[in-house]
């Protein structure tokens, strides 16, 4: 069954048009960040809040666009399966060669709003290598609660890169995953998360690969990254604008 965009109730054709929005502000980060070249790379986010009866959509990047050609107009619309929508995007513009691995995720992990892949230098050379970059920081145990595992060897064209990414992400606390011989790809609640994600794991990629450089770095024990990651993950950062008004009133 083809889906049509403008079929869709107008509460999907609006939560659609906001994604596209959000999605193609945020291809900006990742030249902004170095974490692309060319036309390489690509963010998705999955179409939150859709309506009863209104099947899964997420929205991505066209192939081969230059990124400062990109609009919310050229973001292309896909069902959960990888097939593009009609009336979602310009006949001309297929949806990026990494649509299979990114609709396995959003089908297969609920959880995950958005899906971004790069292949920032640092992170793809550890990719290169099939090694995992070792927790050795204090903003990886935040961050990444642990190492940023090696996915397996899978070329693009079918779903493969997207089963790699869930079974190494699933057991996995981290964000990221260096798909070996490939480059990572990254995962969050939304886009945006999943977008910092990225240009975290470049960030540790390249200071730990400098580290080593030096001499070799030293591990942290476990019990300190559980602690940090639950510090992060539970207590940083400002309380939502509920928790904030809730306790004014109540000081």
């Amino acid at each position: 069954m083809t889906l049509v965009l403008t079929d869709l109730p107008d509460a999907a054709q609006r939560a659609v048009a906001a994604t596209r929005e959000r999605v193609a502000a945020l291809h900006a980060e990742l030249p902004r960040n170095q974490l692309v070249v060319w036309t390489a790379g690509n963010v998705s986010e999955r179409v939150p809040d859709l309506p009863e009866g209104v099947p899964g959509l997420f929205v991505i990047k066209p192939s081969g666009v230059s990124y400062d050609e990109l609009t919310p107009e050229t973001m292309v619309v896909c069902t959960l399966d990888g097939q593009k929508i009609v009336d979602g995007t310009p006949d001309a513009l297929s949806p990026s060669s990494d649509t299979a691995a990114h609709a396995y995720v959003y089908e297969h992990m609920d959880h995950v709003g958005g899906v971004v892949h790069t292949h920032s230098t640092y992170a793809t050379a550890w990719a290169a290598r099939g090694e995992e970059i070792p927790c050795v920081l204090t903003m990886m145990a935040d961050e990444f609660g642990g190492p940023v595992p090696v996915g397996p060897f899978a070329v693009i064209g079918d779903d493969s890169i997207g089963r790699g990414i869930v079974e190494t992400l699933r057991g996995s606390r981290s964000p990221a995953v260096l798909m070996q011989n490939h480059g990572p790809f990254t995962i969050g609640k939304d886009a945006r998360a999943a977008v910092k994600a990225a240009v975290m794991c470049e960030e540790v990629a390249r200071t730990v690969h400098v580290s080593r450089q030096l001499g070799e770095p030293l591990p942290i024990e476990q019990s300190l990254v559980d602690s940090l990651f639950d510090r992060y993950q539970n207590v940083y950062g400002q309380p939502a604008a509920g928790t904030a008004a809730q306790q004014t009133q109540e000081a």
